[in-house]
């Protein structure tokens, strides 16, 4: 910059010279000389770039404005976050994934829900080893809700004991096998948040969500067979829902694409998931006790950004491991995987 201000100093003196040198080469004395006019403009010319050099001099040597800080993580409102898990081959790899996303987000809670009759060993470790602050809870899945061998999973709906298992604890009823055992006082300012262990979540979904005030939505990609399913918005408000399975369901909403702030579920004490529900119904037998479509809240540039992918990890393909089993020499089942 300084090399800039004194190349626009030199043009300016070259201009000067050669704008009054006429006047010097055809000078006759005795005759007035017309050189002042253009000498004067020189100078006001410089005095104005000596101006601006002090005022950029002054502002360099100014300390720079303090940058908004955000809140601290004590002021944020804490998300809690229920995840239902049983299980699989693939379950602690899902579950490592997960956890270490939601180790990116400040003042979280995760609530890992199994289904199984008491934790086991392979979850409790892992929660042990997360660094997250977490409640282990259990409970099993009745038979009757179970899937059968061959059966979809679309079938019957998953997880409902585990996610209501969460919100009895949240709202004071125990239960908590490890991990923080007291539910969150009342007065407590938080979301909830129904993070499956198999979808994959941007940690800008978690900012998206902190501040909810009563149901907070947004897109969520590769589901219902499009590539993404989620709310249609107008002027700041939900208007419809962009899906093909049943549009018509009081909320065509995926599990992923919603939150509840905390003070409106514990409002609300008998609001829970239904395992009865029809297919597609499960989101919307707990929303509709809390809220109606016209007051959701939109979020995620005005559900035009999608944060949330409803992705499935393959199930393993296991003929050599149980070729080498039926001859003795299978993996060692103390290494966990």
């Amino acid at each position: 910059k300084e090399l800039a201000w004194v190349f626009e100093l030199l043009t300016i003196l070259w201009f000067s010279v050669t704008t009054c040198s006429p006047c010097w080469c055809f000078l006759v004395p005795g005759q007035p000389c017309d050189c002042l006019p253009p000498l004067r403009a020189a100078a006001e010319q410089l005095r104005q770039k000596d101006l601006r050099i002090s005022q950029l001099q002054a502002d360099l040597r100014r300390p720079p404005p303090v940058p908004a800080q955000p809140p601290e993580p004590e002021a944020l409102p804490t998300i809690y976050v229920i995840t239902p898990t049983y299980a699989r081959l693939v379950q602690k790899a899902e579950l490592v994934r997960l956890s270490q996303t939601l180790s990116l987000v400040p003042r979280l809670h995760w609530l890992l829900v199994e289904d199984a009759e008491s934790p086991t060993p392979l979850v409790s470790g892992l929660l042990a080893a997360s660094g997250l602050l977490f409640t282990h809870l259990a409970v099993l899945t009745p038979k009757a809700q179970r899937l059968r061998e061959g059966e979809p999973g679309w079938v019957r709906p998953r997880g409902v004991e585990q996610r209501n298992k969460a919100l009895d604890w949240l709202r004071g009823k125990g239960g908590a096998v490890a991990g923080e055992k007291d539910p969150p006082p009342p007065g407590t300012q938080g979301v909830v948040y129904f993070a499956d262990d198999d979808n994959t979540y941007s940690r800008e979904l978690f900012k998206e969500m902190r501040w909810t005030r009563g149901v907070s939505v947004w897109p969520v990609g590769l589901v219902g067979g499009l590539r993404f399913e989620g709310p249609q918005v107008q002027d700041g408000r939900v208007v419809g829902f962009h899906t093909a399975w049943e549009p018509n369901r009081p909320f065509p909403l995926d599990m992923a694409g919603f939150a509840v702030a905390l003070p409106l579920l514990l409002a609300k004490p008998n609001a829970q998931f239904d395992a009865t529900a029809p297919r597609g119904h499960l989101e919307s037998s707990l929303l509709s006790h809390l809220v109606d479509p016209k007051d959701l809240e939109p979020r995620a540039a005005n559900c035009t950004q999608v944060l949330v992918w409803h992705t499935r990890t393959e199930k393993p393909k296991m003929k050599q491991e149980e070729q080498l089993q039926r001859q003795g020499q299978g993996s060692d089942p103390a290494i966990e995987v």
